[in-house]
């Protein structure tokens, strides 16, 4: 929605979208979570299959399905939250765990989103010199972080408009690599690959294909929240779900062919070189663009967090467009340092990175979701989210137990470059971690969260039936 008749700059940032100023449709969200998916990291992703897991190309395809099934649950119940309370994802944070107690998941998400962007714009940028070569690494990273900059500036509007006219463009890049890859794969002069099933390498591709959707969680209803409160939370689900799967599967399968059909590491050399000049630009076009759609994502998220952040506060403030754009800009610069330093060995430090994530979004995103469908089934005050004094209070232990015990019983479990737990090391390096994350953290806070309010209840009735005290 735009701000105003006369610009196409959005004004608003994390208050409620009033119900006047909420249009479009569910199918809309499909070429959101589409178009996302058609970029480099995505590629890089299905790489690891083969290069960092060990794994044959079924093996590879299996666990790609498996994990993108899963993980995409996750963040299409998320993306219903957006069109039936009309807020960011993370201002729900405060009804979970209370208005300071989002302060710790807060944090970390904006760590995630810093993460992640520097991910994006380092790939867009080697996409970048792939499709103009006379230019300097260095150059093109300025110009990625630039143009990502300049979509946030706009806003909401732009990124739905700017992924519906480019939804067509990326699916016909996605059929003409698959096509490329598949007949360099099939003339036979593919390397020698020895990779085949191992049950570590399987599940450990399986969670992180999984992963890679759940990491979408902290701010998919950030692009459903200007929809109609009346929207059919079915059609926010599939067309959420179906965009994000439709689109993060065969660029991943893609990465792990293209591995065997030219071997290396899954550059963006190695990715040219199965194509012929003009489709080779075309594509090569086509993943800039998606990378810098993934990116303006990953810098309007953190806008909104750390905007949220600062008001809480700072209560009776209502950030605009202008606090919005400042903080994207010192956002954007950190993620240009970082990017920076990140470049080099970059498949390790990726595979480090998102499996540590892992481990610090799945109680976030089971709490979140157990609150919302079998706590409060969808019902809150969003005039609270404001208000630490009404409603939803300053903490609520709970969620913040239930977010801190998820995290530690995911230790023993976890197999890493950085960490292995003792379990994980006794079950051959094989780590569970998100799943025994994910189904300790629903009983806990299911059981935390009604015991809760079962007190509360008795608490009422009480002082209701109380006699009342003569004056």
């Amino acid at each position: 929605m735009t701000s105003s008749t006369s610009t196409l700059i959005e004004d608003l940032t994390i208050q409620p979208v009033p119900e006047q100023r909420r249009t479009g449709r569910a199918r809309h969200l499909f070429s959101v979570w589409f178009g996302v998916q058609i970029m480099p990291l995505t590629l890089v992703t299905g790489v690891l299959g083969p290069t960092v897991y060990g794994l044959d190309l079924p093996s590879t395809i299996v666990a790609i399905l498996v994990g993108n099934a899963i993980g995409a649950v996750f963040m299409a119940l998320h993306s219903v939250q957006g069109a039936r309370l009309g807020v960011p994802q993370m201002i729900q944070a405060r009804a979970q765990f209370g208005m300071h107690g989002s302060l710790l998941v807060l944090i970390v998400v904006v760590l995630m989103y810093l993460g992640f962007l520097a991910s994006i714009i380092v790939l867009a940028r080697d996409t970048l010199v792939q499709v103009i070569p006379v230019l300097d690494p260095t150059v093109a990273l300025f110009v990625c972080v630039a143009l990502t900059l300049i979509a946030v500036i706009f806003g909401y509007e732009l990124i739905h408009r700017a992924n519906r006219v480019l939804l067509y463009f990326f699916g016909a890049a996605v059929v003409l690599l698959a096509v490329c890859t598949i007949v360099s794969l099939a003339s036979g002069h593919a390397p020698t690959n020895s990779s085949s099933f191992t049950l570590v390498g399987f599940i450990g591709m399986s969670s992180l294909a999984a992963t890679w959707q759940i990491a979408y969680a902290p701010y998919v209803s950030d692009y459903s929240r200007y929809l109609p409160s009346d929207t059919k939370p079915k059609l926010a689900f599939w067309y959420t779900y179906l965009g994000a799967v439709g689109g993060a599967v065969p660029m991943m399968i893609l990465g792990a062919l293209l591995i065997y059909a030219v071997g290396g590491d899954g550059s963006m050399e190695a990715l040219a070189s199965v194509m012929p000049p003009p489709i080779s630009l075309f594509v090569m076009i086509m993943l800039f663009l998606g990378a810098i759609d993934a990116a303006v994502m990953n810098l309007y998220g953190p806008s909104l967090c750390t905007l949220t952040l600062i008001q809480t506060f700072r209560l009776k403030w209502r950030p605009g467009a202008t606090a919005r754009n400042v903080v994207a800009t010192v956002t954007a610069v950190v993620t240009l340092l970082i990017a920076l330093f990140f470049a080099n060995d970059f498949l390790a430090s990726y595979s480090n990175f998102i499996h540590f994530l892992m481990c610090l979004l799945i109680p976030w995103s089971v709490v979140n979701l157990v609150d919302y469908y079998a706590i409060n089934h969808g019902n809150y005050d969003v005039e609270s989210f404001e208000n630490s004094t009404k409603g939803y209070g300053a903490f609520n232990i709970p969620a913040l137990l239930t977010y801190v015990i998820g995290f530690v019983v995911q230790l023993p479990f976890m197999s890493g470059a950085f960490f292995t737990g003792f379990i994980a090391a006794s079950m051959n390096g094989i780590d569970i971690s998100w799943l025994v994350g994910s189904i300790a953290s629903y009983f806990l806070y299911l059981a935390l969260a009604r015991g809760a309010r079962q007190q509360r209840e008795v608490k009422d009735d009480a002082i209701r039936e109380s006699p009342a005290i003569p004056r």
